[in-house]
This record gives C-alpha cells, sequence and structure tokens, in this order.
C-alpha cells in the first residue's frame, strides 16, 4: 500500500467523483481510477461504489477513510520535520476566505505568509453558499483553515479562533420615512422588505437570529452574494438593508440608522478543524493571523 494510493483514494471520497479529485490532485483522471483499483485489488475488497453522478463509499471504504487520513497526517508531519531541519516549510495550504469583508488585508496578510515561507503554495477559495460551505468544506477535510462568520457556539468538529468584528447598521434611501432618524429600535422594522445575504452567509445569520430573538417578522426579498451592492439596491427603493460600515463609506442616495434593542455584532474568526492537528505550514499561518490581531498595523 502507498500513500499515493491512500492520498488519490483521500481525494475520491472527499469529492464524491473521480474526475474533481483528478483536478484537486493535479493528475489526470486515469491515474486517479488506476490507483484505486490497486488498492482494492492489494485489500481484496471494493472500496467505491460507482454510478454516472457521484462516488460513494461502501463499508470497506468508510473504514478505510479515516485511517487513511490519519496515515497521511503523518506522512505530512515526518516531512514538516525534515523540511524545518533544512530550513524552510513546504506543501500546499488551502484556506477558505469570505468575499467583501474588509476586516482583515487578506492580500497583505498573505503576501508577508509568502515572503516568510516561499516553499509553501497558497490555495484560497470561497464557497458559494458563504461560511457554512467552508465549514462543510473544513469538516471534509478539503480545506486546512477558513476565514468565517459564525454566530454563536461554533458548529461540531470546528475550533474557531475569534478575530474581529463588524457591527451591521440599517441602511434606508433618503427618502424613506425612517430617513430622518439617527437610531431604530428593531421592534420598528416589523414587516419591511429586506436586501439581505443568502442562508449561509454570516451576516444572514447575525440578522435571523437578532429578528428571531425580538420576535419580529422579517422578509428577504433580495439576495445577493455581493455585500458592497447592498446600498445600491437600497438607494434605488428595492428595500432596506443591514450592512456593515466598511461597505458604505461614501454610499450615495441612502441613509444610515443604529439599530437598538438587538445584538447585530458580524464576528469574523479563523476556524480550524477540531478532529486533527494543523501541519507545520498550516500553524504557520495561524500563528500570523494571530500576530496580525494582536498587533494590527
Amino acid at each position: 500500500m502507498e500513500l499515493r494510493q491512500l492520498e488519490y483514494f483521500v481525494a475520491v471520497a472527499e469529492e464524491q467523483h473521480f474526475s474533481r479529485a483528478a483536478t484537486r490532485l493535479h493528475v489526470v483522471q486515469s491515474a486517479v481510477s488506476a490507483a484505486i483499483k490497486s488498492l482494492e485489488r492489494e485489500l481484496g475488497v471494493r472500496l467505491l461504489d460507482r454510478n454516472a453522478k457521484r462516488v460513494l463509499l461502501t463499508d470497506a471504504g468508510t473504514a478505510l477513510l479515516p485511517r487513511a487520513r490519519v496515515a497521511l497526517d503523518a506522512a505530512r508531519d515526518a516531512r514538516d520535520a525534515v523540511d524545518q531541519v533544512r530550513g524552510g516549510l513546504r506543501g500546499t495550504l488551502r484556506l477558505g476566505v469570505l468575499t467583501s469583508i474588509r476586516l482583515l488585508d487578506l492580500p497583505a496578510l498573505l503576501g508577508e505568509y509568502h515572503r516568510r515561507h516561499p516553499g509553501v503554495l497558497l490555495q484560497t477559495t470561497a464557497a458559494p453558499s458563504g461560511s457554512a460551505g467552508l465549514v462543510e468544506r473544513l469538516t471534509d477535510h478539503r480545506l486546512d483553515l477558513a476565514f468565517v462568520s459564525l454566530p454563536g457556539p461554533p458548529p461540531p468538529g470546528i475550533r474557531l479562533i475569534d478575530l474581529a468584528f463588524a457591527q451591521l447598521h440599517l441602511v434606508v434611501p433618503v427618502d424613506h420615512p425612517l430617513a430622518g432618524r439617527e437610531r431604530v429600535p428593531i421592534t420598528e422594522l416589523d414587516g419591511l422588505d429586506f436586501i439581505d445575504s443568502p442562508a449561509g452567509f454570516g451576516n444572514r445569520a447575525v440578522t435571523d437570529r437578532a429578528f428571531a430573538a425580538a420576535g419580529v417578522r422579517r422578509r428577504v426579498t433580495i439576495e445577493i452574494s455581493d455585500i458592497g451592492t447592498g446600498a445600491g439596491y437600497a438607494e434605488h427603493g428595492l428595500g432596506v438593508a443591514l450592512l456593515p460600515r466598511f461597505v458604505l463609506d461614501g454610499a450615495p442616495g441612502v441613509a444610515i440608522l443604529e439599530v437598538t434593542g438587538a445584538d447585530l455584532q458580524w464576528p469574523m474568526s479563523l476556524a480550524i478543524p477540531a478532529d486533527r492537528p494543523p501541519g507545520a505550514a498550516t500553524q504557520a499561518l495561524i500563528s500570523l493571523v494571530k500576530a496580525v490581531f494582536r498587533n494590527p498595523g
């Protein structure tokens, strides 16, 4: 049994698809198929159920998967130890990122990391379903770390390092009845039409929780994946929005109000899988993130 076979098996199990696994591994699909068939012959058992749509684990595959991950983690740790003796980290670090959040200068952070550890390949990805999608990829071992926004306790299998938060403010058109006020209780927002991110995004979770806690009805009529466009929708009378200040600088045609009687703090955290220790490259980024937020520039 070879580590390469286990690596290919884990990739197929996590992606549930041979071609996606091949893309992730940067090899041709035939190489993945051959490695899996060879592993199955060595073990004398089928590990995967193959069909046209997706690939599922057999009982034997389900039993092998966690042990294969342990073996690959041990091999990674061995490489890390040797690389540190040789004077530099190597490998690949897979990082999940948020869109349109400026509580962190991500290009500057990753640039500094690259200068310190040029031998590490950085791969970043965003999830269409926001923080919920990033958490799913972390628990499926498709990411090593992720910046997320998760109000409330961390989901199972995830450890969070809290970094910062932004307050969400009510944004209304300048001709809205509320536009002349500085603040408004959340109870007065009953029944308004809202512009918001889709379910799964951190800011949507914050607002949903706040309205549920206050017992206030809220209807989301327009969903946007880029919160930077939210003020524009509000300006043109398509609804009201709850947005952070960092997307509102210079926004024309809107008024900004504080909402009272509600917890509208939008958190940003670094999410780490709780079921496996981070490798040296991952730990180096964790340490850098902690240093940045301890000593913001």
